[in-house]
């Protein structure tokens, strides 16, 4: 395992509902290394989307300590939270979460503007990743002007165009079907790849953990396995089986 990014240490998330204690993390330790394509697999209810949000700061966990790229933020305020991710994490989400009265070049320099880059480097830049993911002549397109796979591409173009150290994918291609899916898979990785960034993926669908170096599987809060995973990506042969 080489240089560790994500490390969390005997993380647990508790809620309360009503008078029941329901455990969505149960004491999980891990590493997640700098560059890793890392799958976190697992059903409906398993704890995986929790996982990912503890991660990412957007839940707290009940106990236990999570460490990014050297930093403790177990205890980051809210504020300091927003700051450190702006610097640090890009996020795709399953239902895109893109700015419906923006364009697609708009929603990509989005992330930028929080930077504080000016307008004409940002949409340069903005250009520039789009047609990176093959959206050359949707530029000037908003959302509702666009099919699902391509919402998704602004959503990849948009995660990475700050190039975070960490990108977090939610249920990338679960609005999505299966060629689309595959694509939008084969383009993340390559992102990910090409930036050397760590891709952190939470999926149902076995298929799609097929393109991660490592798989984690849970079920119930627990971490039932973490294998290493010969990826399908590039190997058209394999994706299709």
């Amino acid at each position: 395992m080489g240089e560790s990014i994500i490390r969390i240490q005997d993380v647990r998330k508790v809620y309360l509902i009503g008078k029941e204690r329901v455990v969505a993390v149960g004491r999980i330790s891990l590493d997640i290394s700098k560059g890793e394509i890392c799958c976190i697999l697992g059903p409906s209810g398993s704890g995986k989307s929790t996982l990912l949000n503890i991660m990412a700061g957007l839940e707290r966990p009940s106990r236990g300590k999570i460490v990014i790229g050297g930093t403790d933020v177990t205890r980051f305020s809210e504020k300091k939270w927003a700051l450190f991710r702006q610097g640090n994490i890009g996020f795709v989400f399953q239902s895109y979460n893109l700015m419906p009265t923006m364009t697609a070049v708009e929603n990509v320099a989005l992330p930028l503007t929080f930077c504080g880059m000016n307008r004409e480097k940002r949409t340069r830049m903005a250009v520039q990743m789009l047609k990176a993911v093959h959206l050359g002549s949707r530029l000037m397109h908003r959302p509702t002007q666009m099919s699902g796979g391509q919402q998704q591409r602004v959503g990849i173009a948009r995660a990475f165009i700050a190039h975070p150290k960490i990108v977090f994918a939610d249920e990338p291609t679960g609005n999505l079907d299966t060629k689309t899916s595959r694509e939008v898979m084969e383009l993340m990785v390559a992102m990910a790849k090409k930036y050397g960034e760590t891709l952190v993926i939470v999926t149902h669908d076995p298929d799609i953990a097929k393109y991660a170096d490592r798989i984690l599987t849970i079920r119930d809060g627990r971490l039932l396995s973490d294998k290493p995973n010969h990826s399908v990506y590039g190997n058209k042969e394999e994706q299709a089986v």
